[in-house]
């Protein structure tokens, strides 16, 4: 039997019960065995306690904790879509995604609770009722997590259909849009090999999941997915609540980590620190760095490369589409790659016209994960827009070198990529356009050595509004609808902007250096 040839929980749980599957941020542990039993109850209560049926979705609203793993893999063996849901939104936000999503039920922490309720009441005002259960002590008039297990038996269901992630990416229309598979069919225990196919293609031994360590968030479908797959190759997943880089080097020395998924933000605060506490960080258990999400820049990834030895593996991929992927030895073989199509993806570059390129020109980045149909749920004209010929774009540029190495160039679209997250311009205008001060607004993004990117907000200011008043008060209105991570870090004021007679607006001229207000 090959190292992986054992995949899925559920088969560990069953082989080896008292096996370490997870390490809590406070250091508490669950055993194999204890993390399946817990999981069972929430699948038995998905249907007795919630009326819950395949194909029906759930969302939560969770820090990295042991109750997001338990939801999340009961979800998997109940033909169920969760929707995990970064728990910085706002009650708006959240709102949203729930009514758009058809979620009858919203599991969250306590730290979300109050945000939680309020996205809910908002949610059952525009018809769409919705329960609420905490992970704690409930605060805010939710349930308790009781409410998803009690009585519940600790056996597993005798029907254990494959569920599927039900993503939100923000909205290049200005709301969020869902991505949505059709549910495989399968049962959850071949539905589980899904998760291990990169660590293969990879080439990643078992030791990789000795003990793996999640320090971004797991409502990231970047760090969720490797993260369960560490469960179902039968390791230790190790967590952390909140990201620090002096927190993260602890936690590698302090719990011997193996393998972890990172972003470049990571890296690039973690060079930040000074040479005496690098040089003093033990991370010489490191076997397997694996990041995507977001571009890295050639230097930061040669200084970690360098720091933490040949053991960086990057993709190229999204929510919607294909993967590229990049071993060590192939992005020093051709550095600033981001790798080849991986066995199951198909990749090309075509121009405008929808014809492929010849090696090494520039086009539109198309790709196509096997035979797999993906849709951004209720907009069939987003789906169609990004398509020619079974393939799908988010709109990147790029070429591919004579050995078949991807590099990204650009982007077509105006995605804003901050510390990984997506964010898209057409939502932020939406929200500031909101304001009474307000005439008109642009939104593009700005270089950021710690971030990658931030948006920046070109505004014309309604009327004769004093422009320190206004910004201040708009500042404000953002930081009211919009999660942190989606707010203008600048505001600059035009008497107006560059728009041709149709409305169209020119944002390349509002990339040009502006004095900032």
């Amino acid at each position: 039997m090959s190292e992986l040839d054992r995949v899925g929980f559920r088969l560990w749980a069953a082989a080896e019960p008292d096996l370490t599957a997870l390490v809590a941020a406070d250091d508490s542990t669950l055993t194999y065995g204890e993390l399946a039993a817990e999981v069972h109850r929430i699948s038995h209560g998905f249907t007795a306690l919630h009326g819950l049926q395949p194909g029906d979705t759930v969302a939560c609203v969770m820090t990295n904790s042991p109750g997001m793993v338990q939801l999340y893999l009961a979800a998997m063996q109940s033909g169920i879509y969760l929707v995990t849901v970064n728990y910085h939104l706002t009650p708006r936000e959240i709102a949203h995604i729930i009514a758009d999503s058809g979620a009858r039920l919203v599991v969250c922490s306590e730290r979300a609770e109050e945000v939680v309720v309020a996205a809910a009441a908002a949610a059952a005002a525009g018809g769409t009722p919705v329960d609420v259960v905490v992970d704690g002590s409930p605060a805010h008039g939710s349930r308790p997590w009781t409410a998803l297990t009690e009585g519940m038996p600790s056996t597993s269901p005798e029907h254990t259909p494959a569920g599927s992630l039900m993503m939100y990416t923000s909205g290049t229309t200005g709301r969020p849009k869902g991505v949505k598979r059709p549910l495989s069919g399968v049962d959850a225990d071949t539905g589980a090999r899904s998760y291990v196919w990169l660590f293969a293609e990879f080439g990643m031994a078992r030791e990789a999941f000795g003990a793996w360590l999640v320090s971004a968030p797991l409502y990231h479908s970047a760090n969720i997915t490797p993260a369960m797959g560490a469960l179902h190759a039968g390791g230790t997943m190790v967590l952390m609540d909140g990201w620090t880089p002096e927190g993260f080097l602890a936690r590698v020395e302090r719990q011997r980590i193996t393998g972890t998924s990172m972003v470049p933000t990571h890296f690039n605060r973690l060079l930040q620190l000074p040479e005496d506490v690098r040089a003093a960080a033990d991370v010489s258990s490191l076997r397997y760095v694996i990041h995507g999400a977001a571009p890295c820049s050639r230097d930061v990834k040669q200084q970690i490369m360098d720091w933490f030895g040949p053991v960086v593996y990057e993709y190229y991929g999204s929510t919607e589409v294909g993967t590229t992927i990049a071993r060590p030895q192939e992005w020093l073989e051709h550095p600033g790659t981001v790798g080849r199509a991986a066995s199951i993806s198909t990749l090309k570059i075509l121009d405008e016209r929808g014809e492929e390129v010849p090696v090494g020109t520039e086009g539109i980045v198309y790709m196509r994960q096997g035979e797999d149909v993906v849709e951004y749920h209720n907009d069939p004209g987003k789906t169609a827009g990004a398509r020619r010929d079974g393939l799908l774009t988010v709109w990147d540029v790029g070429y591919v070198d004579e050995d078949g190495f991807l590099f990204l160039t650009g982007r077509a679209s105006d995605l804003i990529l901050v510390g990984g997250v997506n964010v898209y311009p057409a939502e932020i205008e939406g929200v500031l356009l909101g304001h009474p001060q307000v005439a008109d607004v642009g939104v593009v993004r700005r270089a950021d050595p710690d971030l990658g990117e931030v948006p920046i907000a070109h505004v014309v200011l309604a009327g004769d509004a004093d422009p320190d008043v206004a910004l201040d008060a708009i500042r404000a209105y953002a930081a009211e609808h919009l999660a942190a991570v989606k707010c203008p870090r600048d505001y600059l004021v035009h008497p107006a902007l560059p728009r041709d007679p149709n409305g169209k607006l020119y944002k390349a001229r509002l990339r040009e250096p502006q004095e900032v207000s």
